[in-house]
């Protein structure tokens, strides 16, 4: 009896099996006919399936069908086993499904009795990419399933999670990539040229790159040009240029190469380096035979060139790469104005400006900003019309607002009047820093006539008014002491809204006491007293400077003494302020007391204080106390400054000069303090 064998695949059931058959022949050989079985693709199944069926046919030849598990697994064009995504799926959901799914894991791959290849661990790893998770998965597959051995794949794949911002310290995570690598070499296994890329990612270019390339040689492994590009761009990221210049002479002497993103990172850390012969080897290695340099490149090289001054060069590098085919970004634009602006060349600056728009590329900020520069600087402002006209298209409403807001800082605020002119007929909504800006200007300048007139139009921009627009108006009303707008305008402050503040009365006190209007002054402090705000020290000093420098130098001791029952404590200026009322009216004595006062209270006099009671002491022929008071403040630390100089010598030379120029105070606005 002869038994010929045959492997095939039948649909039995709405299962897929792998038969054997066995054929039994007598004496004489008969052709075997084999039942009508469908032959299919072998696909196996994580159920396990065996049996044996029987068949006897008419001509009493039997034919007996054994069913065995389908072991084969899947393989690729290579013959590596591709990964079940089934399997994937339902190990990653058990995986997430609870805190501790360790058991349940467990009990599921030994209840369908199959094993998880590294390729699938290496995917169910790259699906959790959770560090924690990740690592007691990685620790289960060595530990709790049978025959698994991690390959240089699944070390790779937890490096590379590894490598990844997370939660984990730095030093944390380099403390288990160093367990992994230990964890590597107890195993025995021999790591490829990817595990040497993701280190030294993840070292960086400091000293623990030295391991990569230990590494490297006990692995008997080649660097190729990704392992190059790794190295440089991990001395590049820290700050090391000239360890990376050194990586890209090696790697060019091996004959690799670099991608353009590789270039430019590298000629833009050497340009930012001073480097510029290395930059220039590198781009002309670039331009030779190795990379076509593209916009980013010649942005880089302009930036250089302009910075140093050969703006004929940046000019020639531009040309050259319009004349290649790269299209100037914006970011390219800006640097070959901002060379030209450098240079002062406003020609070429307007020009280039003029082919920037031409071409469709939308001006920024920073693109104006370097343009007012220079026409600020070769004192050609006026061109500034120009400039919009060229770019009427691009003209925002926030542009408008930016050239308004810069003409103001710079002190151009005509310039910045007219533009913000144009803006509003240009614009039904205006933009609130733009005309906070020019209401500011407009005040500066002394404009306010202007200024109030802007302040009554803005709400037709769709802008409501706030207290700090109306302070800002009430200053210059104040500092020129116009007190008939200053009253309208806070009248109708009170009327229309919105309610002054305590910047608001502080503005009022001064600037009515500053013009001599002590009732008015008095009233307004009342009327503080009143409102929802309180009157705080700035209040107090501001009152008592009005009312001591228009001679109520008693009004003005006693809201000094206010002060304390609003809870308050008086400050350098208070005292100064006060002492300098008591030597205006000869009351020294109250002066002196005054300042020892002060000294007790821990309120500690600057050098404006002793140069005030200097002065009174000086003036009042008091020689002797005043030499004592120069000799306390020196042992105070301060330093003497030119008043002090000058009261000294009027005490050497016998003179008592009562001439005084005033100076203003930065903080009440008011006199603190005698002058020269």
């Amino acid at each position: 009896m002869r038994h010929h064998h045959r492997r095939l695949a039948t649909v039995h059931g709405g299962h897929l099996f792998t038969i054997r058959l066995f054929a039994t022949k007598h004496r004489y050989h008969v052709p075997f006919q084999s039942p009508n079985f469908q032959l299919v693709n072998t696909r196996p199944f994580a159920t396990k399936y065996s049996g044996r069926v029987v068949r006897e046919t008419s001509d009493r030849r039997s034919v007996a069908v054994r069913v065995e598990t389908a072991n084969i697994l899947p393989t690729d064009i290579r013959g590596y086993p591709l990964p079940r995504r089934d399997l994937i799926c339902k190990v990653i959901k058990i995986l997430q499904s609870s805190s501790d799914p360790f058991p349940d894991l467990s009990e599921y791959l030994q209840t369908l009795n199959v094993t998880i290849t590294p390729a699938e661990a290496s995917e169910i790893l790259k699906c959790l990419n959770h560090p924690h998770l990740c690592l007691e998965f990685f620790r289960f597959c060595s530990s709790d399933i049978p025959n698994f051995h991690h390959n240089s794949y699944t070390y790779n794949r937890l490096l590379l999670i590894l490598s990844k911002p997370s939660r984990l310290r730095d030093s944390e995570r380099l403390d288990l990539i160093l367990a992994i690598l230990d964890d590597m070499e107890r195993s025995g296994v021999r790591g490829s040229i990817s595990t040497i890329n993701i280190l030294i990612a993840i070292f960086g270019g400091g000293a623990d790159v030295e391991k990569c390339f230990d590494l490297v040689k006990k692995w008997d492994l080649q660097m190729n040009s990704y392992t190059y590009k790794c190295l440089l761009q991990a001395y590049l990221r820290s700050n090391n240029p000239n360890k990376a210049f050194e990586v890209y002479v090696e790697l060019r002497r091996r004959g690799h190469k670099l991608d353009i993103f590789a270039y430019n990172m590298l000629l833009d850390a050497l340009a930012k380096d001073n480097k510029v012969d290395q930059v220039y080897k590198v781009f002309e290695d670039m331009k030779r035979k190795y990379c076509e340099p593209d916009e980013y490149t010649y942005t880089i090289m302009i930036r250089m060139t302009g910075k140093i001054g050969k703006v004929d060069e940046s000019l020639a590098l531009f040309q050259e790469m319009t004349e290649k085919g790269c299209t100037p970004n914006l970011v390219a634009y800006n640097t070959m104005i901002q060379a030209l602006a450098k240079s002062r060349m406003v020609e070429k600056t307007i020009f280039l400006f003029s082919k920037m728009v031409k071409n469709n590329c939308r001006p920024s900020e920073f693109t104006y900003s370097m343009i007012l520069n220079v026409l600020v600087a070769e004192g050609q402002l006026g061109r500034l019309d120009e400039v919009v006209e060229l770019s009427n298209k691009y003209m925002s409403k926030s542009i408008y607002a930016y050239l308004v807001r810069t003409l103001s800082k710079l002190g151009h605020a005509s310039e910045a009047h007219r533009l913000f002119c144009n803006m509003w007929g240009f614009h039904d909504e205006g933009d609130r820093d733009a005309y906070k800006s020019m209401l500011g200007s407009l005040c500066d300048a002394g404009k306010t006539t202007e200024a109030l007139d802007l302040l009554s139009k803005i709400h037709e921009k769709r802008i409501s008014t706030d207290t700090v627009m109306y302070n800002t108006v009430l200053s210059a009303l104040g500092k020129l002491k116009k007190i008939s707008d200053l009253h309208d305008l806070y009248e109708k402050m009170k009327q229309d809204g919105p309610s002054p503040d305590i910047f608001s009365y502080n503005i009022l006190i001064s600037s009515f006491g500053r013009a001599g209007r002590v009732a008015e002054a008095v009233q307004i402090f009342e009327e503080l007293e009143n409102s929802n705000c309180k009157p705080d020290i700035i209040s107090f000093n501001s009152l008592i400077n009005c009312l001591g420098k228009n001679g109520d130098i008693d009004e003005a001791h006693m809201r000094f003494k206010e002060i304390r029952e609003m809870g308050l404590s008086p400050d350098v200026v208070t005292y100064s302020t006060l002492i300098e009322c008591f030597g205006k009216t000869d009351k020294i004595e109250m002066a002196c007391r005054l300042l020892d006062e002060m000294l007790a209270e821990g309120c500690s006099p600057n050098i404006v204080t002793y140069n005030i009671l200097l002065d009174c002491l000086e003036r009042s022929g008091r020689t002797a106390e005043a030499v004592d008071l120069y000799a306390k403040l020196k042992q105070q630390g301060l330093t003497p400054d030119s008043f002090t100089y000058a009261v000294l010598e009027r005490l050497q030379s016998g003179s008592h000069r009562k001439v005084r120029v005033r100076r203003k105070n930065p903080i009440t606005g008011w006199v603190v303090s005698p002058l020269r």
